[in-house]
Order: C-alpha cells, then structure tokens, then sequence
C-alpha cells in the first residue's frame, strides 16, 4: 500500500486507508464506466472519491516501476494547482503480489451548478456571453500558471455561480502538462471543448483583450484545431458505428 495525504487533512488519515470501505458502501454513484466515482461522507464534509479501474497487466508493470499512477499524479497535480481544482484529500495505492492494484484519488465534494457541456448550445443571450467571457478569462489565468489540461472537454470544466460571478474549476486531471504555452498551443487547448464557432470567437475575443495576443492572429487557429478535433471524432464514431 502507498498513500500520501493533504497535510491539510491529516486527521482524515484512518478516513483515507479505509477508503475501499467507505467506496463500496456508498450508493451515490457520480459517474461509473471503467473508472467509477462517488460521493462519501465523513465529518459532516462530502467527499468525492475517484476509483481508478485495475490496470492491465502491461499497464500494472508500467504504473509500478516506471510510471506513477492516474491516483498520484491527480493528487500531485492537485496540490501544485490548488485553486483551479476541488480540494484534494489524498491518494491511495494498493498493490498485489507487488503490482499495482486497486488505486483511488480523494477531494472535497464541489457544488457545481454545472458542467460547461450545459449551456454548449444554447442561444446567444447576455447570460452566455458573461459565461463565456469568464470562462476565456479562467482558461487564461490557467494558461499563464503554465497548465496544459490535457483533457480539457466539457465534463471536466465544472461551474458554481456565486453571487454575480462563476466558479470555474477542472476535474479528471491526471494528464497534464506545465509548460510555457505559445498563442498555437493557447489556441489548441479550446479544441477539445467543442464549443460552436460563434462561441469560439467570443471566447478568443476576450481571451485576447486580457492577453494581448492578436484576434486576427488567434481565432483562425482556435477554429482549425477545434473542427480538426471535430473532424477527427465524428470519423471515429463513423467507423465504430459501421462496424456494430
């Protein structure tokens, strides 16, 4: 078994090794395919555990002696980018006959109204163009802390409105990358969004008044790499669907 904690929540640390207890438990399931989510409570604080499917036994070799695993690096990547992310409790490992096994990744539950996937197509109105000006404006304090979101789509941008204001915060953060981005890679990271060409370009509008970098410039490669992703997504559901 490995496991790390919050320094934070130490306190919580008997909480964190019975954590397969408490999953298994619970019947408030949040998301559940090959990896599967929950709710939990403890200490009157809801919690979110993400459970993390075993890996194969390539995968297993992979993840034990040369890579760490999805359960870590969520941890890890949360404390280095504390206020973009739900708060993170810790992570726990547990491995079998020395390979790694089972593995979970525990955070403070957040309130999210929604996912940005919500309001995707949605009409024009002064509430979705607030929304997304914030959002433009959350992708770029991101991108200035050198945080490349690997898998930046719409379930993993969750949204909280407070007052007159929205809460951004990312989720599902175990592929990442920190490094100083260029207008090409800022622009390729709306891709995965799949955001409508006119919301595209109200996003890179205000991306670019708070950023300085050139509309004209910017919004072309906004737009291919978002129909490239596309492109590149409705063929594979074409072939998957051709071959049922």
């Amino acid at each position: 078994m490995k496991f790390s904690i919050n320094p934070k929540y130490t306190k919580y640390q008997k909480q964190l090794l019975d954590i397969e207890s408490f999953f298994q438990a619970s019947d408030d399931i949040v998301y559940q395919k090959r990896n599967s989510i929950k709710n939990i409570g403890f200490d009157a604080i809801s919690w979110n555990v993400k459970s993390f499917a075993i890996p194969n036994l390539l995968n297993k070799l992979i993840y034990t002696f040369f890579r760490e695993s999805k359960a870590k690096r969520s941890f890890d990547y949360s404390i280095k980018i504390a206020k973009f992310v739900p708060e993170p409790l810790g992570f726990i490992e547990f491995y079998n006959l020395g390979l790694l096994g089972k593995s979970y990744f525990v955070s403070k539950n957040f309130p999210y109204d929604f996912t940005i996937r919500e309001i995707l197509f949605d009409d024009i109105t002064d509430i979705k163009i607030a929304l997304l000006e914030e959002f433009a404006r959350f992708t770029y304090a991101l991108h200035q802390e050198n945080i490349e979101h690997l898998d930046y789509s719409p379930g993993n941008i969750l949204i909280k409105k407070e007052k007159d204001e929205y809460i951004f915060k990312i989720v599902d953060i175990n592929r990442m990358k920190f490094r100083t981005l260029d207008m090409k890679a800022r622009a390729k990271n709306f891709a995965r969004v799949w955001l409508r060409d006119e919301d595209l370009e109200l996003i890179i509008e205000e991306y670019c008044k708070v950023s300085n970098y050139n509309y004209s410039e910017m919004l072309p490669l906004a737009l291919l790499y978002s129909q490239k992703h596309k492109d590149r997504a409705n063929f594979k559901k074409s072939i998957k669907e051709r071959f049922r």
